[in-house]
Protein backbone atom coordinates (compact mmCIF):
# COMPACT_ATOMS: atom_id res chain seq x y z
CA UNK A 1 0.00 0.00 0.00
CA UNK A 2 1.36 3.37 -0.97
CA UNK A 3 1.64 6.02 1.87
CA UNK A 4 0.80 8.67 -0.93
CA UNK A 5 -2.74 9.44 -1.19
CA UNK A 6 -5.16 8.47 -4.00
CA UNK A 7 -1.73 6.28 -4.88
CA UNK A 8 -1.96 2.81 -6.09
CA UNK A 9 1.30 1.28 -5.13
CA UNK A 10 2.75 -1.48 -8.10
CA UNK A 11 1.75 -5.08 -7.09
CA UNK A 12 4.69 -7.17 -7.70
CA UNK A 13 4.62 -10.63 -9.48
CA UNK A 14 7.61 -12.70 -8.74
CA UNK A 15 8.76 -14.62 -10.82
CA UNK A 16 11.04 -18.42 -10.92
CA UNK A 17 14.36 -18.82 -10.94
CA UNK A 18 15.85 -21.41 -13.11
CA UNK A 19 18.90 -21.31 -14.69
CA UNK A 20 20.34 -18.15 -13.30
CA UNK A 21 17.14 -16.34 -14.87
CA UNK A 22 14.10 -15.43 -14.16
CA UNK A 23 11.33 -16.71 -16.41
CA UNK A 24 8.05 -16.48 -16.09
CA UNK A 25 5.75 -20.51 -15.37
CA UNK A 26 5.37 -21.58 -19.21
CA UNK A 27 1.82 -22.12 -17.75
CA UNK A 28 1.08 -18.71 -17.69
CA UNK A 29 -0.48 -18.83 -14.06
CA UNK A 30 -0.07 -16.76 -10.96
CA UNK A 31 -1.37 -16.87 -7.09
CA UNK A 32 -1.82 -14.62 -4.45
CA UNK A 33 0.41 -14.53 -1.70
CA UNK A 34 -1.06 -12.77 1.36
CA UNK A 35 0.51 -12.49 4.76
CA UNK A 36 0.06 -13.79 8.06
CA UNK A 37 -3.38 -12.09 8.84
CA UNK A 38 -4.36 -11.96 5.23
CA UNK A 39 -3.10 -8.73 3.42
CA UNK A 40 -1.97 -9.01 -0.16
CA UNK A 41 1.77 -9.18 -0.02
CA UNK A 42 2.28 -10.02 -3.64
CA UNK A 43 1.13 -12.45 -7.15
CA UNK A 44 4.18 -15.04 -7.40
CA UNK A 45 4.12 -17.29 -10.63
CA UNK A 46 2.45 -20.93 -9.99
CA UNK A 47 4.92 -23.42 -11.29
CA UNK A 48 3.89 -26.23 -13.61
CA UNK A 49 5.42 -29.80 -15.13
CA UNK A 50 7.40 -28.18 -17.47
CA UNK A 51 9.28 -25.82 -15.45
CA UNK A 52 10.19 -28.83 -13.22
CA UNK A 53 11.38 -30.23 -16.07
CA UNK A 54 13.38 -26.95 -17.57
CA UNK A 55 15.02 -26.40 -13.55
CA UNK A 56 15.95 -30.18 -13.38
CA UNK A 57 17.36 -29.76 -17.10
CA UNK A 58 19.53 -26.67 -15.74
CA UNK A 59 20.43 -28.62 -12.54
CA UNK A 60 22.19 -31.07 -14.33
CA UNK A 61 23.72 -29.06 -16.94
CA UNK A 62 25.70 -27.44 -13.67
CA UNK A 63 25.97 -30.54 -11.75
CA UNK A 64 29.57 -30.75 -13.28
CA UNK A 65 30.99 -27.99 -13.24
CA UNK A 66 29.30 -27.32 -9.38
CA UNK A 67 30.78 -30.86 -8.08
CA UNK A 68 33.72 -31.14 -9.59
CA UNK A 69 34.92 -27.44 -7.93
CA UNK A 70 37.48 -27.54 -5.20
CA UNK A 71 35.42 -27.70 -1.72
CA UNK A 72 37.62 -25.12 -0.67
CA UNK A 73 35.96 -22.94 -3.78
CA UNK A 74 32.15 -24.08 -3.04
CA UNK A 75 32.86 -23.51 0.83
CA UNK A 76 34.02 -19.26 -0.71
CA UNK A 77 30.68 -19.67 -2.63
CA UNK A 78 28.73 -20.52 0.46
CA UNK A 79 29.90 -17.74 2.52
CA UNK A 80 29.41 -14.92 0.00
CA UNK A 81 25.45 -16.44 -0.08
CA UNK A 82 25.72 -15.65 4.04
CA UNK A 83 27.49 -12.25 2.99
CA UNK A 84 24.59 -10.85 0.41
CA UNK A 85 21.53 -11.96 2.85
CA UNK A 86 23.44 -10.45 5.49
CA UNK A 87 23.27 -7.07 3.26
CA UNK A 88 19.70 -7.92 2.83
CA UNK A 89 18.71 -8.38 7.19
CA UNK A 90 15.78 -6.11 6.90
CA UNK A 91 14.51 -7.27 4.09
CA UNK A 92 14.32 -11.18 5.02
CA UNK A 93 13.21 -9.79 8.59
CA UNK A 94 10.32 -7.80 7.24
CA UNK A 95 8.87 -10.77 4.98
CA UNK A 96 9.91 -12.76 7.62
CA UNK A 97 7.49 -10.79 9.80
CA UNK A 98 4.94 -10.74 7.40
CA UNK A 99 4.88 -14.26 5.72
CA UNK A 100 5.25 -16.29 9.96
CA UNK A 101 3.18 -13.66 11.65
CA UNK A 102 5.87 -13.42 14.04
CA UNK A 103 7.28 -9.87 15.73
CA UNK A 104 10.33 -8.19 14.25
CA UNK A 105 12.46 -9.52 17.20
CA UNK A 106 11.92 -13.01 16.86
CA UNK A 107 12.03 -12.20 12.45
CA UNK A 108 15.26 -10.57 13.05
CA UNK A 109 16.42 -13.77 15.77
CA UNK A 110 15.44 -15.83 12.40
CA UNK A 111 17.06 -14.25 9.60
CA UNK A 112 20.49 -14.27 11.90
CA UNK A 113 19.98 -18.48 12.62
CA UNK A 114 19.46 -18.45 9.05
CA UNK A 115 22.69 -16.72 7.67
CA UNK A 116 24.79 -18.59 10.53
CA UNK A 117 23.06 -21.66 8.95
CA UNK A 118 24.64 -20.98 5.77
CA UNK A 119 28.42 -20.23 7.38
CA UNK A 120 28.22 -23.38 9.06
CA UNK A 121 27.27 -25.06 6.22
CA UNK A 122 30.40 -22.99 3.89
CA UNK A 123 33.06 -24.21 6.73
CA UNK A 124 31.90 -27.78 6.41
CA UNK A 125 32.80 -28.20 2.53
CA UNK A 126 36.35 -29.20 2.90
CA UNK A 127 35.86 -31.57 5.56
CA UNK A 128 33.51 -33.80 4.54
CA UNK A 129 35.89 -35.99 2.50
CA UNK A 130 37.88 -36.06 5.81
CA UNK A 131 34.81 -37.15 8.24
CA UNK A 132 33.56 -39.58 6.06
CA UNK A 133 35.74 -40.92 4.42
CA UNK A 134 38.19 -43.28 5.49
CA UNK A 135 41.46 -45.35 4.54
CA UNK A 136 40.29 -48.78 4.96
CA UNK A 137 42.66 -51.55 6.73
CA UNK A 138 43.52 -54.45 3.94
CA UNK A 139 45.33 -58.09 3.94
CA UNK A 140 47.52 -57.50 0.63
CA UNK A 141 49.67 -55.52 -1.23
CA UNK A 142 46.53 -52.83 -2.02
CA UNK A 143 45.90 -49.71 -0.72
CA UNK A 144 41.74 -48.84 -0.05
CA UNK A 145 40.16 -45.42 0.28
CA UNK A 146 36.85 -44.76 0.60
CA UNK A 147 35.56 -40.89 -0.54
CA UNK A 148 32.30 -38.76 -0.55
CA UNK A 149 30.55 -37.76 -4.11
CA UNK A 150 27.75 -36.28 -4.80
CA UNK A 151 25.13 -37.72 -5.42
CA UNK A 152 23.81 -35.40 -8.35
CA UNK A 153 20.69 -33.60 -9.10
CA UNK A 154 18.45 -33.47 -5.70
CA UNK A 155 14.92 -32.48 -5.52
CA UNK A 156 14.12 -30.30 -2.76
CA UNK A 157 10.72 -29.85 -1.32
CA UNK A 158 10.96 -26.69 1.18
CA UNK A 159 9.47 -26.68 4.81
CA UNK A 160 6.48 -25.04 4.73
CA UNK A 161 5.99 -23.37 8.33
CA UNK A 162 9.49 -22.16 7.89
CA UNK A 163 9.86 -19.67 5.35
CA UNK A 164 13.70 -19.03 5.63
CA UNK A 165 15.49 -20.89 8.21
CA UNK A 166 14.18 -24.18 7.05
CA UNK A 167 14.45 -23.10 3.43
CA UNK A 168 18.15 -22.21 3.86
CA UNK A 169 18.53 -25.65 6.69
CA UNK A 170 17.66 -27.83 3.80
CA UNK A 171 19.23 -26.19 0.70
CA UNK A 172 22.88 -25.42 2.21
CA UNK A 173 23.63 -29.23 3.05
CA UNK A 174 22.60 -29.75 -0.51
CA UNK A 175 24.67 -27.77 -2.64
CA UNK A 176 27.60 -28.12 0.26
CA UNK A 177 28.10 -31.72 -0.68
CA UNK A 178 28.49 -30.49 -4.68
CA UNK A 179 24.97 -31.47 -5.59
CA UNK A 180 22.76 -29.04 -7.74
CA UNK A 181 18.84 -28.55 -6.82
CA UNK A 182 15.32 -27.93 -7.63
CA UNK A 183 13.70 -26.52 -4.74
CA UNK A 184 10.14 -26.38 -4.60
CA UNK A 185 8.88 -23.48 -1.91
CA UNK A 186 6.49 -23.11 0.51
CA UNK A 187 3.36 -22.15 -1.12
CA UNK A 188 2.01 -20.22 1.39
CA UNK A 189 5.17 -18.55 2.31
CA UNK A 190 7.09 -18.53 -0.56
CA UNK A 191 8.39 -14.52 -0.79
CA UNK A 192 11.79 -15.21 1.69
CA UNK A 193 12.79 -18.24 -0.59
CA UNK A 194 12.29 -15.48 -3.90
CA UNK A 195 14.16 -13.11 -1.72
CA UNK A 196 16.81 -15.60 -1.30
CA UNK A 197 16.71 -16.70 -5.16
CA UNK A 198 17.74 -13.12 -5.61
CA UNK A 199 20.37 -13.41 -3.36
CA UNK A 200 21.72 -16.44 -4.89
CA UNK A 201 21.66 -14.69 -8.52
CA UNK A 202 23.86 -11.97 -7.21
CA UNK A 203 26.04 -14.07 -5.37
CA UNK A 204 28.84 -16.52 -6.56
CA UNK A 205 26.68 -19.34 -7.21
CA UNK A 206 27.19 -20.80 -10.88
CA UNK A 207 23.66 -20.54 -12.86
CA UNK A 208 21.85 -23.87 -12.42
CA UNK A 209 23.37 -24.99 -9.25
CA UNK A 210 20.06 -23.70 -7.32
CA UNK A 211 16.70 -23.59 -9.25
CA UNK A 212 13.86 -22.08 -7.24
CA UNK A 213 10.15 -22.98 -8.18
CA UNK A 214 7.00 -21.25 -6.65
CA UNK A 215 4.28 -23.71 -5.99
CA UNK A 216 2.38 -26.47 -4.52
CA UNK A 217 4.47 -29.47 -2.99
CA UNK A 218 1.54 -31.58 -3.47
CA UNK A 219 1.35 -31.29 -7.58
CA UNK A 220 4.85 -30.67 -8.06
CA UNK A 221 6.26 -33.03 -5.67
CA UNK A 222 5.12 -36.16 -8.00
CA UNK A 223 6.96 -34.70 -11.21
CA UNK A 224 10.29 -34.87 -8.93
CA UNK A 225 9.95 -38.04 -7.69
CA UNK A 226 9.29 -39.81 -11.39
CA UNK A 227 11.87 -37.52 -12.92
CA UNK A 228 14.04 -40.08 -14.05
CA UNK A 229 17.16 -37.10 -13.98
CA UNK A 230 16.96 -36.29 -10.62
CA UNK A 231 19.10 -38.66 -8.09
CA UNK A 232 17.72 -37.62 -4.41
CA UNK A 233 14.47 -36.52 -3.45
CA UNK A 234 14.27 -34.16 -0.13
CA UNK A 235 10.48 -34.71 0.97
CA UNK A 236 10.15 -32.31 3.97
CA UNK A 237 7.80 -29.99 2.59
CA UNK A 238 5.10 -32.86 1.25
CA UNK A 239 2.26 -32.94 2.67
CA UNK A 240 2.38 -36.15 5.14
CA UNK A 241 0.14 -38.28 3.70
CA UNK A 242 1.76 -37.96 0.02
CA UNK A 243 5.32 -39.00 1.42
CA UNK A 244 4.72 -42.55 1.36
CA UNK A 245 3.41 -42.13 -2.58
CA UNK A 246 6.62 -40.19 -3.62
CA UNK A 247 8.89 -42.51 -1.84
CA UNK A 248 7.25 -45.48 -3.76
CA UNK A 249 7.55 -42.98 -7.75
CA UNK A 250 11.07 -42.76 -6.30
CA UNK A 251 12.24 -45.79 -6.03
CA UNK A 252 10.91 -46.59 -9.66
CA UNK A 253 13.93 -44.61 -10.18
CA UNK A 254 16.30 -45.79 -7.58
CA UNK A 255 16.29 -42.29 -6.07
CA UNK A 256 17.70 -41.91 -2.54
CA UNK A 257 14.75 -40.45 -0.57
CA UNK A 258 15.93 -38.62 2.99
CA UNK A 259 13.74 -39.75 5.65
CA UNK A 260 11.28 -37.52 7.58
CA UNK A 261 8.14 -37.24 10.24
CA UNK A 262 7.80 -34.09 9.53
CA UNK A 263 9.53 -30.51 9.92
CA UNK A 264 11.93 -30.65 12.83
CA UNK A 265 13.06 -27.85 14.91
CA UNK A 266 14.77 -25.79 12.59
CA UNK A 267 16.59 -23.94 15.74
CA UNK A 268 18.48 -26.82 17.08
CA UNK A 269 22.10 -26.94 15.94
CA UNK A 270 22.51 -28.74 12.28
CA UNK A 271 24.52 -31.76 12.61
CA UNK A 272 25.65 -34.08 9.13
CA UNK A 273 22.78 -35.96 8.47
CA UNK A 274 21.71 -33.94 5.47
CA UNK A 275 25.36 -33.80 4.26
CA UNK A 276 25.30 -37.18 4.79
CA UNK A 277 21.79 -38.19 2.94
CA UNK A 278 23.21 -36.59 -0.38
CA UNK A 279 26.41 -38.23 -0.76
CA UNK A 280 27.46 -41.69 -2.06
CA UNK A 281 30.75 -42.98 -1.03
CA UNK A 282 33.26 -44.46 -3.22
CA UNK A 283 35.86 -47.28 -2.49
CA UNK A 284 39.70 -47.40 -4.84
CA UNK A 285 41.56 -50.33 -4.75
CA UNK A 286 45.17 -49.54 -5.64
CA UNK A 287 48.36 -51.94 -6.15
CA UNK A 288 51.08 -50.76 -3.88
CA UNK A 289 54.70 -52.38 -3.98
CA UNK A 290 56.63 -54.12 -6.46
Amino acid sequence: MSDVPGRLAVAKTYKLYIGGAFPRSESGRVFAVTSADGEFLANVAHASRKDVRDAVAAARKAFGGWSGATAYNRGQVLFRIAEVMEGRREQFTAEVSAAEGVPRSTALSTVDRAVDRVVWYAGWTDKIAMVLGASNPVAGPYLSFSTPEPTGVVGVLAPQESSLLGLVSVVAPVIAAGNTCVVVTSGRRPLPAITFAEVLATSDVPSGVVNVLTGRAAELGPWLASHADVNALDPTGAPADLRGELARTAADTVKRVLPVRGEPDWTREPDLQRLRAFTEIKTVWHPVGT
